[in-house]
């Protein structure tokens, strides 16, 4: 008996089911309704077939066909991802914006490369190679700035049998033919396809050794994040969380970045468009768009694509890694991705969890992050994955569910307070409440390639700071006057940490990235005064001599006044300081006698 064309049963939102159909595979990528909306099986029983469609499905009706891929929900890898924006289904928006205009429609069918261009490709291997899966085969330069290497996918090894002769070529044009052991040829072009939720494989996870280096003081300093961490940045509206993420983008000395604007409005992924096609990237010299790579699935896009955007890019993170490259991935935000699974959870009749959650957010969480890490890759070389992603818990209530589990599964949590960005404290991360785990990890790197006194004098910034926080409840109980001058001191040397060194003005040429020889000489210089203080205090001098000579706001100004490139000026300006706090000791001898 001929099998019946399947079709539509019932339409909830982006939930369609269809009955008594056994013609699905779990996870498998289908077409559903006349316009050919993609979708993709996320529950299969004896009757029942449950899709999530990852368009709108405005207008959709019972009756309408079903059709099978027989493929799981895939992306395509390979030259043209770099400088291109796409939806969370990796639609390239420019195509989509060309077939439909301003308003993207629905079940449009636009190449997700550009499969007219062509690139000129080296081909590095030969006839009668035998070749695994991860080696590279041919290499072409994607832009200025990237070098594309087309690889063997994971899951196939054989030898060659047919390569092209370099040249020019476009991204479907046969560059290697490979006989597998089973005899089979299989015919390699310049892409690939990948699942979005199978993690790609990798030959051995490294441990995390280097930081990822942002230019950001509080970053570098207190809160580090290793190359292939993972880190949070959780914050109320307008503590400036995709700022933060804006900064990290612009600076940090990933190779690549992926930007994933999920649930966030459209206004914050055109100013990264604008603000990253504008800005030139300081180790390039080159726009900072040919190494970025944006996944855009706003608020008003469909909830169901919000859910898969965040694979999406992590999938393509993964290829550029086993590269060899080192991607830094920003997502915008996680708390927007776990609404979509609510909403979706909601529609299936689940059973909620915690304020409506599904019970099984946890584990979708730890399977994005755990995607992570810094890896010897199939080729050899060394690559890897970090992703910062914003958490934005209603009323900075860090308590609620996503921010508890990020929690669980992040070595990084830089939590924004709201009331440093009101009062303009930017990055506005709360020193007491962030926290790193790296910090033992990456204790080497700092004392090979800094000095070895940066972890000593970090741990004593981070003392100090702390020690302000228990003084000032004393403070707001009975007043300062009844602080002892050390004491007093303290406090003012903190106040010297939080406006001269935490606080970071992203536009001021010398003060937006700071290199770390810079922030450890600042944090010297900063301690010396400190100690020097401490003494004259102890030889009764008094605090409000010290603080009348000005050296305070000298040291606050020291992040505009010495340029990243002339630290010398450090040397120079300790000597002036310790010369008015000379000064200052001899007076007080003059007065004693």
């Amino acid at each position: 008996m001929m099998q019946q064309q399947p079709v539509i049963f019932s339409v909830n939102g982006p939930v369609v089911k269809v009955r008594n159909q056994n013609i699905f595979s779990m996870m498998e990528m289908v077409y559903v309704g006349s316009r050919r909306l993609i979708g993709e099986v996320i529950g299969l029983t004896d009757t029942e077939t449950t899709i999530q469609v990852y368009e709108s499905t405005s207008g959709l009706r019972t009756g309408e066909p079903v059709e099978p891929t027989g493929a799981p929900m895939s992306v395509t890898l390979g030259p043209g991802i770099m400088t291109n924006i796409f939806d969370g289904i990796e639609r390239p928006l420019r195509a989509l914006e060309s077939a439909s205009g301003a308003f993207i429609g629905d079940g449009l069918d636009v190449p997700i490369l550009d499969t007219e261009k062509q690139y000129d490709v080296t081909v590095k291997v030969r006839v009668g190679t035998m070749l695994q899966g991860g080696e590279v085969y041919a290499s072409c330069p994607e832009t200025s700035v990237i070098l594309h290497l087309c690889m063997i996918p994971p899951n196939l090894s054989g030898k060659v049998v047919y390569a092209a002769p370099d040249g020019k070529y476009c991204i479907n044009d046969e560059i290697l033919r490979l006989e597998d052991a089973a005899g089979r040829v299989h015919s390699l072009t310049l892409c690939q396809k990948w699942p979005i939720r199978r993690a790609r494989p990798a030959a051995r996870r490294l441990a995390p050794s280097r930081p990822m280096i942002t230019g950001q003081r509080v970053l570098d300093t207190l809160f580090p994040i290793a190359r292939g961490g993972t880190a949070a940045i959780p914050g109320g509206f307008g503590t400036g969380k995709t700022m933060t993420q804006h900064q990290i983008a612009k600076w940090c000395d990933a190779d690549i970045i992926v930007y994933i604007g999920c649930g966030e409005r459209g206004n914050e992924m055109t100013q990264v468009l604008e603000e990253f096609t504008a800005l030139k990237d300081p180790r390039t010299g080159k726009s900072l768009m040919e190494r970025t790579v944006l996944i855009a699935n706003t608020s008003n896009m469909p909830v169901a694509a919000r859910e898969a955007s965040i694979y999406t890019g992590i999938t393509l993170a993964e290829y550029y890694r086993d590269m060899g490259y080192h991607i830094a991935i920003m997502a915008d935000s996680t708390s927007r991705w776990a609404e979509a699974l609510r909403e979706i959870s909601g529609r299936l009749e689940e059973m909620p969890a915690e304020e409506g959650y599904p019970a099984y957010l946890p584990s979708r969480l730890s399977e994005f992050y755990e995607r992570t890490g810094a890896y010897e890759v199939l080729s050899g070389r060394e690559g890897s994955v970090t992703v910062i992603g914003a958490v934005s818990p209603q009323g900075s209530d860090f308590s609620e569910p996503v921010t508890q589990n990020t929690k669980r599964f992040v070595r990084c949590f830089w939590g924004l307070d709201k009331a440093l960005a009101y009062a303009r404290h930017y990055p506005a991360i709360n020193w007491t409440m962030s926290y790193s785990e790296y910090m033992d990890d990456l204790a080497q790197y700092y004392e090979r390639e800094v000095d070895r006194r940066f972890i000593p004098d970090r741990t004593e910034i981070s003392g100090l700071l702390k020690e302000e926080q228990t003084l000032m409840d004393i403070v707001r109980l009975i007043g300062s006057d009844v602080l002892p001058d050390d004491q007093k001191l303290v406090i003012e040397i903190a106040r010297v940490i939080r406006v001269g060194f935490l606080q970071q003005n992203a536009y001021h040429a010398e003060d937006t990235y700071v290199p770390l020889k810079k922030q450890f000489r600042m944090m010297e210089l900063i301690l010396h005064v400190y100690h020097r203080a401490k003494d004259l205090i102890a030889e009764r001098v008094p605090l409000d001599a010290i603080t009348g000579s000005g050296i305070f706001e000298q040291i606050i100004k020291v992040k505009y006044d010495i340029p990243n490139r002339e630290l010398q000026k450090f040397d120079t300006l300790t000597r002036s300081i310790d010369r008015k706090l000379d000064a200052l000791r001899a007076q007080r001898k003059e007065a004693a006698l």
